[in-house]
């Protein structure tokens, strides 16, 4: 029988991002010393596994591919992120990265440059997912923090939650759009988004 899911963004969704004060740029954790559990971020997973939601993460990582970082960073920082939620009493069902980039960067892997059907905002990490978990399309979510997670949720079928913090400037996932596609839900924290999917759940909302 198809069950429930939440499929997740992994930066800025889960974990925070990493800033360089001296260069004054922001980027991905790419080392399990650089995982920061957003705050909110575990109680909202917890809430909504004990409603009976599958959880999943999603996640775009192109460092490989523009030439930043090796693959096997990005696979080890996984890992602990998976390890560290486990500790935390959060099961995670599985974790789908897409590796690839349509124009890379100097020095990336050639394998990872070019187009494919698995980077967000394209559906296909959520349609795999959905596949591989025996998920019930129509009643599962996509979660992330930019309009690309909106867009492949809309695209898989799912319904779409942001977490966007307006007082995080660096992270705003409206700047210079013009055509966002609409997410269903909206908060700047996953626990108060959780609280919001599942006042919508039982029909409070």
């Amino acid at each position: 029988m198809a069950r429930r899911g939440i499929l997740l963004d992994r930066d800025g969704t889960l974990i925070d991002v990493v800033r360089d004060p001296e260069l004054g740029v922001v980027v991905t954790a790419f080392h399990p010393d650089q995982i920061r559990v957003l705050p909110g971020a575990l109680e909202g997973l917890r809430r909504l596994a004990d409603a009976g939601y599958l959880l999943a993460i999603a996640t775009n990582q192109p460092g490989a591919a523009k030439g930043q970082v090796p693959w096997g960073a990005i696979e080890r920082t996984n890992r602990a992120l998976l390890d560290r939620l486990r500790e935390a009493g959060v099961a995670i069902a599985a974790l789908a990265v897409c590796p690839h980039h349509p124009e890379g960067g100097p020095g990336g892997d050639p394998t990872l440059i070019g187009p494919c059907d698995c980077r967000k905002p394209q559906p296909g990490m959520l349609t795999a997912l959905a596949r591989d978990l025996d998920l019930d399309v129509s009643a599962s979510w996509m979660i992330g923090d930019s309009p690309s997670d909106v867009a492949a949720a809309r695209a898989a079928g799912m319904r779409a939650g942001l977490i966007m913090d307006r007082r995080r400037c660096e992270l705003c996932p409206l700047r210079g759009e013009a055509d966002l596609p609409c997410p269903d839900r909206a908060a700047p924290r996953l626990d108060l988004l959780a609280s919001e999917i599942l006042a919508e759940l039982r029909g409070e909302g």
